[in-house]
């Protein structure tokens, strides 16, 4: 089952298609590692553009332990890794995954006081011909983290932006009438909430695809099938949008 907007795909123009998911180390509710799990998912929905969450990537051990490496290859997809954890160990934080061309790369410190770090991967695009910037960021878990780096992404991203903008990622607001949801709904012309988590019943939107210019959203959806309902604990969320 698909829980879907309603969002229709035009003819004409080039539509790409965004995945947002947050793959919980690519641990599933089995509570068993699985990388290629999650892989098989992207490959079975085959986005032009990942933005993930919670990627973890251990130096040494086995193959699927360099989670992005690993999914970059076995997805045939090209990686940005945008951690915000570091340790001797490796690190964890968000990533993305492009078919398209990459024209730059930054990453955006969204650290606030003593709470876990943040951050957001902002990454310009080439997609055969067509520009897109795409922001992943997974926000923080109290409001004052939220309004905080919503509006620090906010002032990012400024009045206007020249070219589509999408932000996407796990925005771990749990009220749609939060003050950091307001913003981004305001800014980006409001979109339908979809839930995607606890992938076992899911009662919040979380999870969001944010476009600018709102009009170029064509489609927006939740992949709710038996392998995503097990391979993590959110469900993935994918849009359509059209770049003309």
């Amino acid at each position: 089952m698909i829980e879907r907007s309603s969002g229709q795909i035009e003819e004409g123009g080039r539509v790409v298609t965004l995945l947002s998911y947050n793959v919980h180390s690519c641990v599933g509710l089995d509570r068993r590692p699985d990388a290629d799990r999650i892989a098989s998912i992207i490959r079975k929905l085959n986005p032009d553009v990942v933005g993930l969450q919670e990627i973890t990537n251990r130096f040494g051990g086995a193959e699927e332990a360099a989670q992005l490496e690993f999914l970059a290859a076995a997805t045939g997809m090209r990686d940005v890794p945008g951690p915000t954890l570091l340790h001797a160990q490796g690190d964890y934080g968000n990533a993305l995954l492009t078919r398209g061309e990459m024209r730059s790369v930054r990453r955006i410190d969204l650290n606030f006081r003593s709470r876990e770090p943040r951050g957001a991967l902002d990454v310009e695009l080439d997609l055969d011909g067509y520009p897109l910037r795409v922001i992943v960021t997974h926000l923080g878990l109290r409001p004052s983290e939220r309004r905080f780096q919503v509006r620090r992404l906010i002032e990012l991203f400024g009045a206007s932006p020249a070219r589509p903008l999408v932000l996407m990622g796990d925005m771990n607001e749990w009220f749609p009438w939060g003050r950091p949801a307001r913003w981004l709904h305001r800014y980006f012309g409001g979109l339908p909430l979809l839930r995607t988590y606890p992938t076992s019943f899911p009662l919040f939107a979380l999870d969001q695809i944010l476009v600018y210019p709102r009009e170029a959203l064509r489609g927006l959806e939740v992949i709710v099938t038996p392998e995503t309902r097990v391979a993590s604990d959110h469900l993935p969320l994918m849009a359509r949008i059209a770049l003309r």
